[in-house]
């Protein structure tokens, strides 16, 4: 499958890996960027801002990716833009699409496993309900912010997207450095589960999202293999031959980073990928070991 694709957030590490493999499928490329637009493949736009309709008709496909990093204390002006960068941004971005002169067939909208809140030991799938804390508000804002384009027939996907395995930066990079310097070791209590996808599957099933008409609304992006805190501490220690001895206590994570401890780093999301999985989708790394193998050059 070929045709026209409007990527937003594709100067981060999920967008940086998807644009060439949308080259290598022939696929004709429009980035929609807030600096300056610098030629014919770039739309310049501002997520706080209506979008002029016309500038986003004629697109087969939008993938959206844009947001504000979650990464960082959780001051109030932090989480203000963290949320109005999603919220805002893909309500007129939708809105936009829905009153295109020729909308596109499908928009594919990241959303997060956030969105489930802390679960403890629950399994969850699609179907399960939100839940509590800040970022499942946003998440459920995030999605809810689509209802434009899916009232136009728009075919919406929501990729619930978990913790994103990339040597280009995001949480792995920020966990590397310091078991390289041999002082990492599990966050809190360890038991808290961790749903990871190595992001050339993720690109993948941006791509099989795009082009699975079946597939419509919440898709969990996520291995099929979850892992505790320890095992995702103990596997990333192997993949770089150090040893995993210096536990970072909670007390310690909520002091240093705030809520955002609370919510990313110990919070526990056992994430199950049934309807990626149940449309024959195939992981290319459905093995943590593998992937950090693969994103640490080893």
């Amino acid at each position: 499958m070929s045709g026209k694709v409007l990527v937003s957030g594709s100067s981060g590490p999920i967008g940086s890996a998807l644009l060439p493999v949308l080259k290598e499928r022939d696929y004709q490329i429009t980035q929609l960027v807030r600096r300056p637009a610098t030629g014919q493949n770039q739309i310049q736009w501002d997520p706080t801002q209506p979008v002029n309709p016309s500038s986003l008709s004629g697109f087969d496909a939008v993938v959206h990716l844009a947001g504000e990093s979650i990464v960082g204390r959780w001051t109030a002006a932090k989480k203000a833009a963290i949320r109005d960068s999603r919220v805002l941004g893909t309500r007129h971005l939708a809105e936009g699409l829905a009153t295109a002169p020729k909308p596109p067939r499908v928009l594919v909208s990241a959303s997060a496993i956030g969105y489930y809140g802390d679960r403890c030991e629950e399994l969850l799938r699609e179907d399960s309900g939100p839940g509590q804390g800040f970022l499942a508000e946003v998440c459920q804002q995030w999605e809810a912010a689509t209802t434009p384009a899916a009232q136009v027939n728009i075919r919406v996907v929501h990729l619930r997207i978990g913790m994103v395995l990339s040597a280009a930066g995001g949480a792995l990079a920020a966990m590397v450095r310091p078991f390289r310097l041999g002082f990492g070791g599990r966050i809190g209590s360890g038991l808290q589960w961790w749903s990871w996808i190595d992001v050339r599957d993720l690109v993948d099933a941006i791509l099989h999202a795009i082009e699975t008409e079946s597939l419509y609304g919440p898709i969990n992006a996520v291995s099929p293999n979850p892992v505790t805190n320890s095992e995702f501490t103990r596997a990333l220690a192997r993949a770089l031959s150090r040893p995993a001895m210096f536990p970072l206590p909670s007390f310690a994570a909520r002091l240093v980073l705030g809520q955002m401890a609370d919510e990313l780093l110990l919070a526990s999301q056992r994430v199950e990928s049934t309807r990626l999985l149940g449309s024959r989708f195939r992981f290319r790394y459905p093995d943590l070991a593998a992937s950090l193998r693969a994103n640490l050059g080893r």
